[in-house]
């Protein structure tokens, strides 16, 4: 079982304010962490090379005519992975990958105004994965000056630019952090890969119950990410974590040409929460059944406007595309007025959803009515203790999620700045940013499924509508990929295929929104930054469901190969 961290917070005030005989007392229990944590680093030549390399920078790193760094950082990701996919039964891709990325930034001028702009915005390099003290101090050399040359012209454009503009209410580039030291486990990625790749060609091989399925495929990726992150404030962090993700997808043609796809996936942290190989075979030969209900149902009719009932999967991609990504505290371009980015800018203090429901985002729990949630961390990647916060309460928007970098009105992080692995764009990759934790919507007036089902019906039949639309789950851009008529009659469900919503917004999240059940899905996402979306299945009062304008493609000229060898 993985041993808690330890952690210390510095500070320079204690002294002052008690007697020397009680200083003691106090400084005791922390100066043993301290030297714990001290021991652990010691030990970790990555760390040590880290910290050694930071010293000398502090202390040597100036160019004539350009000012010292105020504040230093090196942040490091050592990824040990391993993925596999099979299709039609085989094994076509099986691969372990090691890799250390190394991110570094120096910041010139001070908190108020500084050169983290453009370039300036931290320098992205791969590090030695051998444990080779000289060789890993070198690299971090070469890396910390190409940043500090580049600092130095970002400050000059910056501050061109900046007389060039006018800004109503600045806020500081960088905020104050008191300095922390935990140093947890490192992780690692210990397994027998035959069982696992085992699953993959059995739960593909499933193809073969449907001779129209065009693409059946399996994948998993298990990770093991240790995290590194030290600063010339005196932050000395390292934290790891397992990941381990099991993917089935396929897709066939209907008659029309209309392409229809489905997919299951298993994101958990501990290896043992996977299903079985009957359950992950067996979730395989579902996603093959809903394709043939797919390929035979008819497709929606041109125009509808009335009640639709999202199922609790739907609704947590509902609220995690609409509210997730709103409520981050991104800071605006440089010049620009807005507090944030996003939908909800100028949605302070406004009313955002209905007055029934509220949303926390709270990274100091790790799991939800028992199951495992991605997003929980005792501290945040820039080292801020992490908090539950209150994002919207009664329906109103009282909080953005912030990381070190101010907003207006926001001036000091609140535990959510966070360090997506290195992906497509340079220049921030790897950068802490305000990012969701574990989003949680919770109703104060949470109905039963039939209470809420009753409701719905109810409301069709007000509106003397034949049928209205339940949603169960989504596809990507919020496109319903099990989209149900509802007959209002007799509560009878028809499968239909090829909608999509004309007015799904953040409008019609607060103005159209009017129940939520007491069910909930725990939505778990590993991509960019492990975190997760807890909901309950929500309805709508009115919203459009419209064909979909999709491209339909020729099926193809020639039937399948025979599946005997």
């Amino acid at each position: 079982m993985t041993q808690p961290a330890k952690i210390t917070m510095t500070s320079t005030k204690v002294a002052s304010l008690v007697p020397v005989s009680l200083l003691l007392v106090l400084i005791a229990p922390l100066w043993a962490q301290r030297q714990d944590w001290q021991k652990h680093s010691d030990d970790d030549v990555v760390l040590s090379a880290m910290r050694a390399e930071l010293e000398r920078s502090k202390s040597q790193l100036k160019m004539d005519q350009v000012a010292a760094p105020y504040y230093i950082e090196y942040r490091v990701f050592d990824v040990d992975q391993y993925s596999a996919g099979a299709a039609f039964g085989a094994l076509r891709s099986d691969l372990r990958t090691r890799l250390r990325f190394l991110r570094v930034v120096v910041r010139i001028g001070d908190y108020r105004q500084d050169s983290y702009f453009g370039a300036g915005r931290g320098l992205l390099d791969f590090l030695p994965l051998d444990n080779d003290m000289p060789a890993l101090r070198h690299q971090l050399w070469l890396a910390t000056d190409l940043a500090y040359k580049a600092a130095a012209e970002s400050l000059t454009a910056k501050q061109a630019q900046l007389k060039q503009l006018t800004i109503d209410e600045p806020v500081d580039d960088f905020a104050h952090a008191d300095a922390m030291q935990s140093i947890a486990p490192l992780a690692t990625l210990e397994f027998d890969p035959q069982p696992w790749t085992r699953m993959l060609q059995d739960a593909s091989d499933v193809y073969k119950s449907d001779p129209q399925i065009e693409t059946f495929d399996s994948n998993l990726k298990f990770d093991a990410v240790n995290e590194y992150f030290v600063n010339s404030e005196g932050t000395v962090l390292r934290s790891g974590r397992n990941l381990y993700q099991m993917y089935v997808s396929c897709s066939t043609q209907a008659p029309d040409g209309m392409s229809l796809q489905r997919s299951a996936g298993f994101i958990v942290t501990d290896i043992k929460e996977l299903p079985s190989a009957d359950g992950f075979v067996g979730r395989a030969r579902k996603l093959a059944g809903t394709l043939k209900e797919l390929r035979d149902a008819p497709v929606v009719d041109e125009e509808y406007r009335g009640p639709v009932w999202f199922s609790a999967d739907a609704s947590a991609t509902l609220f995690a595309d609409l509210i997730g990504e709103n409520v981050l505290g991104r800071r605006p371009e440089l010049g620009k007025n807005a507090r944030t980015t996003g939908a909800f800018a100028a949605s302070y203090k406004s009313r955002v959803l209905p007055d029934f429901l509220s949303v926390v985002s709270d990274p100091t729990i790790s799991s939800y009515r028992g199951q495992s949630l991605l997003g929980h961390y005792e501290l945040d990647d820039e080292g801020i203790p992490a908090q539950r916060v209150s994002l919207i309460e009664k329906g109103v928007l009282l909080n953005y999620l912030i990381a070190r970098e101010p907003i207006r009105d926001f001036p000091r992080s609140n535990g959510h700045g966070r360090a997506p692995l290195p992906s497509d764009a340079p220049a921030m990759a790897g950068a802490a940013v305000p990012h969701n934790s574990n989003l949680i919507v919770n109703s104060s007036e949470p109905l039963s499924q039939d209470a809420l089902k009753g409701k719905f019906l109810d409301l069709c039949h007000q509106r003397d509508l034949p049928y209205c639309y339940r949603v169960e789950t989504f596809g990507p851009q919020l496109t319903p990929r099990l989209l149900y008529r509802v007959w209002t009659k007799d509560g009878r469900e028809e499968l239909v295929r090829g909608g999509s919503f004309g007015d799904l917004d953040t409008r019609a999240m607060r103005s159209d929104l009017i129940a939520a059940g007491d069910d909930v899905y725990v939505d778990n996402h590993p991509t960019n930054v492990p975190h997760s979306i807890v909901a309950p299945g929500v309805l709508f009062d009115e919203l459009e469901v419209k064909r979909a304008s999709v491209n339909k493609e020729k099926l193809p000229e020639y039937p399948a190969p025979a599946l005997s060898k």
